[in-house]
């Protein structure tokens, strides 16, 4: 019961014993590596603009769900232009990227159908797989062999579904889009893909790991909340796989709309990316030099072409100490352990945005060899 914490403390003090207890912080003056606002946009004034000439003509709230009263002319307008960046018939705005993925996979695959899911996939995924009327069954981590495999093993279901995160949100690496979809349509299978890390950032336009391998998923799941600069999540694809959203997706049916102004800072924050590349370039730059010279001091430095830069601890209480250090300096960037990564895999995830000047991010530098070096980490 209840009434009677003791039971939860028990459980509480073995995650303290184990070193993996979390702690909501306060971010004041410190220099800030793990923002997931890549491109800085959320302080954007075009964004800020955007929104609060809405505020004063629709409100603070939506009022209600998309299918009551909490549909706009903004939410409609966002829509249609996520639609156009994503280059599919249409769009559906969700109130976040997870009851976007959640509504895709808990209402899509049927009884009788297989969801093949990478084995590092957001826990988003994971929770719509569970919440999913069809089985499922996972792949090894980028593993293509693995996944032939599987659907090789899966013929008999009726349907079958890749499932993947186009950016691995903690390893920082690109899921090989290209070819996952030869491979689904060799087996006949839809691929499912959440590109939260990869929209405004991958690709000549920006549009994320479809436009960075040049294919298109047969459904295509995003947010509002981290390139873009606002919040919400959303799902592209064809125009009936909307209808059938709209019906079907009970975190559709049955959550509050987000409210009009987030629509038209996403709608002016979709504009800016179209427009420029300006912004992805000087990323690049940044997230290029961090991850070279940390290289070079000797730390194991995970991640791809991405903004996010894991590196590799290993031990549990050492990354927390690590951690620790790095925001007694001034730097926020935390301890990712288990269970988030494998036991062994305890890290401090960076990630870089265009905000970053010069002196931040030679001061991050520093102080990661200062603190390497004074845990016998790198010589």
């Amino acid at each position: 019961m209840l009434n009677d914490d003791r039971w939860l403390n028990k459980r509480l003090d073995r995650m303290k014993e184990a070193g993996l207890t979390r702690h909501i912080r306060t971010i004041n003056n410190q220099s800030v590596f793990s923002s997931n606002d890549y491109l800085g946009l959320a302080k954007d004034r075009r964004l800020i603009s955007a929104a609060k000439r809405t505020l004063d003509d629709w409100g603070v709230g939506s009022s209600g769900s998309r299918l009551t009263t909490g549909n706009s002319e903004w939410h409609e307008k966002l829509e249609h232009r996520i639609a156009g960046f994503k280059q599919t018939e249409a769009a559906l705005l969700f109130s976040s990227g997870y009851l976007a993925n959640i509504g895709v996979l808990s209402s899509l695959p049927e009884k009788g159908d297989i969801l093949l899911s990478d084995e590092l996939n957001h826990a988003s995924i994971i929770d719509g797989c569970r919440l999913s009327k069809a089985d499922t069954v996972i792949y090894k981590h980028v593993d293509l062999d693995n996944l032939e495999t599987k659907l090789k093993e899966t013929a008999s279901y009726k349907r079958r579904f890749i499932v993947t995160d186009g950016v691995f949100s903690m390893d920082g690496n690109i899921a090989p889009l290209d070819k996952i979809m030869v491979l689904a349509k060799s087996y006949h299978a839809c691929v499912i893909v959440d590109d939260a890390h990869g929209t405004g950032v991958l690709g000549e336009n920006g549009r994320g790991t479809s436009d960075y391998f040049g294919v298109m998923p047969d459904v295509v799941i995003g947010t509002l909340s981290k390139a873009i600069g606002s919040e919400g999540g959303f799902v592209a694809g064809s125009k009936t796989l909307i209808d059938f959203l709209v019906n079907h997706a009970r975190t559709f049916i049955f959550q509050t709309a987000i409210p009009p102004a987030n629509c038209a800072a996403s709608y002016t924050a979709l504009g800016i990316i179209e427009q420029s590349k300006e912004k992805r370039l000087q990323l690049r730059s940044h997230f290029f030099q961090i991850k070279k010279e940390l290289k070079e001091m000797g730390f194991s430095v995970k991640g791809a072409d991405t903004p996010i830069i894991p590196v590799i601890i290993g031990d549990t209480q050492k990354t927390a100490i690590f951690a620790e250090k790095l925001q007694e300096k001034g730097i926020f960037a935390p301890a990712i352990r288990p269970p988030t990564v494998a036991i062994g895999e305890s890290r401090i995830r960076l990630t870089v945005t265009t905000e970053h000047c010069t002196n931040e991010i030679n001061y991050l530098l520093e102080t990661f060899n200062l603190v390497g070096k004074e845990l016998n980490m790198i010589k």
